[in-house]
């Protein structure tokens, strides 16, 4: 597994010699894994280590002893830990978003502040081979396009951190033959056995039917798929931006798209256009649907000057003679 996990660092050009890594420790078995990986490779790569570890507070007592556990774990490998308590499931109520989105945020935002404290630009997590699988029939079940099903990237940047996946081609069997090889200890999140949530649905329901009842190897099979999706949508990314750099332009936060320069894209181009636009409006795309997309795409093609769309967190696109304007009202909170 070690020699897998080197070929993906190694194709997917992860860490260099003398890299300094944040490595996101929950406790969970995937996560001591990735640790015990990366110090496997500490002496070739002469990395520098560090452990982070946030309590979500969704489990009282247990997250605490998750808690204990990383402690404990750091101390007994002598490595930095930096530890944090969040309460998630407050500022999801206060947002009004899932748990799940909440956790996700408030975890990556904690690994970038603390990045940012000590000078590190990796943050490696544990998503492996069968986290790629779900992810993808998640996404699939959304409705999500190319750039969704694309799902996980074994390396992504966000801001001025670049998110590393080493185990992304790992699947969990082998994770437990090395945990049990190795006699690994490891923290059981109970969380994880309630199927209330929907990773857990698609991965104890719908994979194992998936796998019984149409194809055995249907994670390999939704991994490669993943894998190519990406790679083409990182092309037209790249190409789509050119694009929306030829006919739009961006004043004090408003983003104005050149109706006539706009319809001469091809169709698959004009949505990413429009995507780069609300991107950089809002910051993310979060909460935008396919039935939004299609309002705009409605108002620049059939509707008359002057009218407007209202899109989620007070941000608008108005039509003019010429011209698309996207932007968002300052009197609006986010």
């Amino acid at each position: 597994m070690i020699d897998k996990i080197k070929s993906t660092i190694k194709k997917y050009n992860m860490l260099k010699v003398h890299d300094k890594v944040l490595v996101g420790l929950s406790g969970g078995m995937d996560s001591v894994v990735l640790l015990y990986s990366l110090l496997a490779l500490k002496d070739e790569y002469s990395l520098d280590i560090i452990i982070a570890h946030l309590d979500h507070e969704f489990r009282g007592k247990e997250s605490k002893e998750d808690r204990i556990f990383c402690e404990d774990l750091a101390r007994n490998l002598n490595l930095e830990i930096v530890s944090e308590e969040i309460d998630v499931p407050k500022i999801a109520k206060e947002k009004g978003i899932s748990p799940e989105e909440a956790a996700r945020f408030e975890r990556y935002d904690f690994f970038k502040r603390e990045c940012k404290k000590r000078n590190i630009k990796y943050i490696a997590v544990a998503h492996n081979k069968d986290d790629q699988a779900e992810t993808v029939l998640m996404r699939i079940l959304r409705g999500s396009g190319m750039s969704g099903l694309g799902a996980m990237n074994p390396v992504k940047d966000i801001e001025d951190f670049i998110i590393l996946r080493p185990l992304i081609e790992v699947t969990r069997k082998e994770i437990e033959y090395y945990v049990k090889e190795n006699k690994l200890k490891f923290r059981h999140d109970s969380s994880n056995d309630k199927t209330i949530f929907t990773r857990n649905k698609v991965r104890k329901e719908l994979l194992p039917y998936l796998e019984k009842n149409f194809n055995s190897n249907v994670k390999e099979v939704l991994s490669n798929m993943a894998e190519n999706l990406r790679l083409e949508n990182e092309f037209l990314e790249k190409f789509s931006n050119r694009k929306f750099k030829s006919v739009s332009k961006i004043q004090n936060g408003t983003v104005s798209i050149d109706i006539k320069k706009f319809k001469r894209q091809p169709e698959a181009v004009r949505k990413r256009i429009l995507r780069s636009a609300l991107k950089h409006v809002k910051g993310d795309l979060r909460r935008f649907t396919y039935q939004h997309w299609k309002e705009i795409q409605d108002l620049i093609d059939s509707r008359p000057t002057n009218s407007r769309v209202d899109l989620p967190l007070g941000i608008n696109a108005t039509k003019e003679k010429k011209l698309i304007f996207i932007k968002q009202d300052d009197s609006i909170d986010i």
